[in-house]
């Protein structure tokens, strides 16, 4: 039996974040900074000694980008990699492509504020990180959870919103510790787990 080993990293700095955009499911590249925070986050993997039997992304580039450039970095390229959208960011329906401060002139900083930071009121047209728990949790217990508990190491490159779902289900936290969490851009959350799926040991390797 391995190590039960799952590691969670938000992808790069996107060119949309750069521009404080709502991104979503809008398929953006990475800025010059994503790169470097995705290929520092390889780096910072390799430190740790870490190899990996798999690694899971989204279906959008960002992501795919960031974990192509950190398994370059961990020379680790010839490990296999699954795409599936159940892992996409947030839907943010009709706030995507807007500039986060146009939509507060537009709806209200208030409302903007429930949108973002509640865990179930959807902006319009999109989902609510309730709406992304419902289908970034099966796809883990059934597809991610079976090969970590049988000993592979597997890494999973990802977003805020679907990683923040992972987190709140790994870490135990309610739906108004999970809203309040930041989880920044190319920094690996190292889990080993337990037989029984729960957390033996969490490190963070922000720095």
């Amino acid at each position: 039996m391995g190590q039960r080993l799952l590691v969670l990293v938000r992808h790069g700095e996107s060119e949309w974040n750069k521009k404080n955009l709502f991104t979503g499911w809008r398929d953006v590249d990475l800025t010059e900074k994503g790169i470097a925070e995705a290929r520092a986050a390889g780096r910072s993997l390799k430190a740790q000694g870490l190899r990996f039997d798999v690694a899971f992304t989204s279906a959008l580039i960002r992501a795919q980008k960031s974990l192509d450039l950190m398994l370059e970095e961990l020379g680790q390229t010839s490990v296999p990699v699954v795409k599936d959208q159940a892992l996409n960011e947030r839907d943010y329906g009709d706030l995507s492509g807007l500039n986060k401060d146009d939509a507060r002139k537009k709806w209200g900083a208030e409302q903007v504020h429930v949108w973002r930071r509640s865990y179930d009121v959807a902006p319009p047209g999109g989902e609510s990180l309730k709406d992304t728990a419902a289908r970034v949790l099966p796809y883990y217990i059934q597809d991610i959870l079976p090969r970590v508990l049988n000993g592979d190491n597997v890494l999973i490159s990802a977003h805020g919103n679907s990683l923040r779902a992972l987190i709140m289900v790994l870490e135990r936290l309610s739906p108004k510790e999970i809203v309040a969490r930041e989880i920044a851009t190319g920094v690996p959350l190292i889990y080993r787990l337990n037989a029984d799926s729960t957390v033996a040991e969490k490190k963070d390797l922000a720095g």
